[in-house]
């Protein structure tokens, strides 16, 4: 209430001031206002918040300043990340360098440990990564906090200090490519027909691809495992492998467009933008396997050693708005701010139509952060020896 009168006083004053100054003389001309600036001690390394910054104009024009972002295995069919990349650099005029967009979370880890000491043109400056990653960097300190203003707004399991922050959620389903499969499998076991024989594939690497890995996890729960018990998934992929059923390519779009992969395990997201991009040509069917629903979710983060520390910020700010939301929304992702978009009534009906069933995306089965570490760290020891195949 303090800061309130005192603010009531000002402008009282102000009014006051106006009306004098105006019964003296002609009204006076406003002088141009300048952009605002950062506050002469901000350093964007280290900035946690817009505020932090001197506010958002401040950021902005840090931002534009740099004039460059580097992201990092964003393809840019996964969630509309191809859009939102072009919306930001038209919006801002910041160039995006988009590096690797076909690796994973472990490939985006590495590249910052790699780039610490040149932050140079392989750098990313931020990160989208599983869940598993998010604790793994901060623990290895390659992050740096930063909470967007609309950060009270973000449902997940965010770190408390903004080191790491829920982006987008979905489930685990299979792309099936029907002008190559004629009887449609509806559960992980089906996949073990040798009807499939040489048709099955991954999505990523399992000893570096989170996609890839709750693969394996999800397939634990569909063969008699559980979140602490992620064996079965390993012994199933065996399986798949040894039935000759299991490819040992990575089935991006290329791949699967080709015909080359006709059954991949995919997050929902990737799966329904595959079969818009397609157009019918393969056509896709996408099925929720009756015999586990599987939830999964990615984090945000800024890099400790972002080359373009206002431009990653900024980035963030944009992808945490109600504009960068709806983004990932047309996407097929259900992003961390959707239950205020929601409450708000800012989700348009044709979006809206693109999210996951809801009661589908609340009775999924969503692992914690502790469970995927482990789960991940068992793979990466195991794929090896109890697969057996190399994946890429």
């Amino acid at each position: 209430m303090r800061s309130k009168k005192v603010t009531l006083s000002f402008v009282s004053l102000f009014v006051l001031l106006a009306v004098i100054l105006t019964a003296c003389g002609p009204a006076a001309t406003a002088a141009p206002q300048a952009p605002a600036a950062a506050p002469a001690n901000a350093d964007f390394n280290t900035v946690k918040s817009a505020a932090d910054a001197g506010g958002m104009d401040a950021l902005i024009a840090a931002a534009k300043a740099e004039g460059e972002l580097n992201v990092i295995t964003l393809p840019a069919d996964w969630c509309n990340y191809g859009e939102l990349i072009t919306t930001f650099s038209t919006k801002y005029g910041i160039k995006v360098n988009s590096l690797n967009p076909d690796g994973g979370s472990a490939d985006e880890i590495q590249a910052i440990k790699d780039n610490k000491d040149n932050k140079g043109p392989q750098a990313p400056d931020v990160i989208d990564i599983g869940p598993a990653f998010g604790p793994l960097a901060k623990g290895e300190n390659l992050l740096a906090p930063y909470k967007v203003t609309t950060w009270d707004t973000i449902k997940g399991t965010n770190d408390p200090d903004g080191f790491y922050y829920v982006d987008y959620s979905g489930v685990m389903v299979l792309e099936v490519n029907t002008d190559i499969v004629k009887e449609v499998p509806t559960t992980y076991k089906d996949l073990l027909d040798p009807q499939y024989n040489g048709q099955v594939a991954l999505a990523g690497d399992p000893r570096a691809s989170n996609q890839a890995a709750q693969s394996v996890y999800a397939a634990s729960l569909a063969n008699g495992g559980s979140l602490d018990n992620i064996q079965p998934g390993l012994d199933f992929f065996k399986q798949l492998n040894s039935a000759g059923n299991l490819l040992p390519l990575i089935a991006n779009s290329g791949p699967i467009g080709k015909g080359e992969t006709p059954i991949t395990f995919q997050w929902s997201w990737n799966a329904y933008a595959n079969k818009d991009n397609f157009k019918g040509n393969p056509n896709i069917e996408v099925i929720f396997p009756k015999d586990v629903n599987w939830g999964g979710y990615y984090y945000q983060a800024v890099s400790a050693y972002a080359p373009h520390p206002a431009a990653a910020r900024l980035w963030e700010e944009f992808l945490y708005s109600d504009e960068g939301q709806l983004g990932w929304i047309k996407g097929y992702c259900a992003p961390a701010r959707l239950a205020d978009m929601t409450t708000r009534n800012v989700v348009p009906a044709d979006l809206a139509a693109k999210l996951p069933d809801a009661a589908l995306l609340a009775s999924s089965i969503v692992p914690s952060g502790d469970q995927l570490t482990s789960a991940r760290k068992l793979i990466k020891e195991q794929w090896d020896t109890v697969v057996g195949l190399d994946i890429k």
